[in-house]
């Protein structure tokens, strides 16, 4: 029997101005809610300018705890709208300890869950070890996928969209869709030919995902020229691209660069019909993956 989900996200532009962004942010959510979704993921950060784009001390007062206002408002949305709302917070746990992560409000019983990014990079503009701490690695957290109304969500953030090894536990512990929110642009200086590049391969390697785990792929990205306050580099333009594909990789709907919010309907049973056509869960070998938890196989 076919089982159906409206599943929508919010492609947005973001400034360091919180109410701005979190008002960005409802206008999205309300807009695809009177359309019909059912669930409604936001971007990675998308209360905020992306501060991460050089090191500054200061801006850990950005942070706040998972019950802070970023996550009350997100909640009371959730609630009202009796939708399941997937949103991104700068978290902090304690002093010294940031976490770069998901939230899931499941309509009137408020938070359900959330997810800590696990991959952190560090590289010019994306100055993410500095603020962040990776989630922990338990049965808790990790690759957990969590549980809703609407299915069992395997939230990953950002980074994580370039490991197959993330997607597939999610996939193995039962996860119903992948959810990226992210943060991703180019530098200035990039010529065209690589900003081609960088934006298929991220795209690609997205919905690769979907067809190795049969599972539909939802990814929320940010649009819009962003400034580094600190100086050090030339900022970044946030390339947009969001989309939504099927268990097959199929593009089902897909965002330009500028704001836009996307609705699809899923259906969810071609998981299991694409998983008995592809039996990729049935066939890994599992007794020869052990090296997989090394760094590296050196001779």
């Amino acid at each position: 029997m076919s089982k159906t989900l409206k599943a929508g996200l919010v492609q947005q532009a973001a400034w360091p101005d919180k109410a701005r962004s979190l008002n960005e942010s409802e206008a999205g959510i309300r807009e695809l809610a009177e359309r019909g979704a059912e669930l409604v993921l936001l971007q990675e950060l998308h209360a905020t300018h992306y501060f991460c784009q050089g090191e500054d001390a200061a801006l850990f007062d950005l942070a706040e705890p998972l019950d802070g206002p970023t996550a009350t408002r997100l909640a009371e949305l959730a609630r009202e709208l009796d939708i399941v709302l997937v949103g991104s917070i700068f978290e902090r746990r304690a002093a010294g300890l940031y976490h770069n992560t998901a939230v899931v409000m499941d309509r009137a019983r408020g938070r359900v869950g959330h997810y800590r990014k696990m991959h952190i990079p560090d590289d010019p503009g994306f100055y993410e070890k500095f603020y962040f701490t990776p989630g922990d690695a338990d049965a808790e957290q990790g690759f957990e996928p969590i549980d809703t109304s609407v299915g069992r969500l395997g939230l990953l953030v950002c980074w994580d969209q370039w490991y197959p090894e993330a997607a597939r536990l999610m996939a193995l512990a039962g996860a119903e869709l992948l959810l990226y929110p992210t943060a991703i642009g180019w530098h200035p200086p990039d010529d065209l030919p690589e900003k081609g590049r960088q934006k298929d391969a991220w795209t690609i390697v997205q919905r690769a995902h979907g067809v190795a785990n049969g599972l539909p792929v939802l990814v929320a990205n940010r649009v819009g020229f962003e400034a580094d306050h600190s100086g050090v580099n030339e900022g970044i333009h946030f390339w947009g691209g969001s989309f939504i594909c099927g268990p097959q990789g199929e593009m089902l709907a897909h965002a330009g660069d500028e704001a836009e919010n996307l609705l699809v309907e899923l259906d969810m049973s071609r998981s299991e019909d694409v998983r008995r056509m592809w039996p990729y869960l049935r066939d890994r070998r599992i007794d020869a993956y052990g090296e997989l938890t090394r760094r590296y196989r050196d001779r």
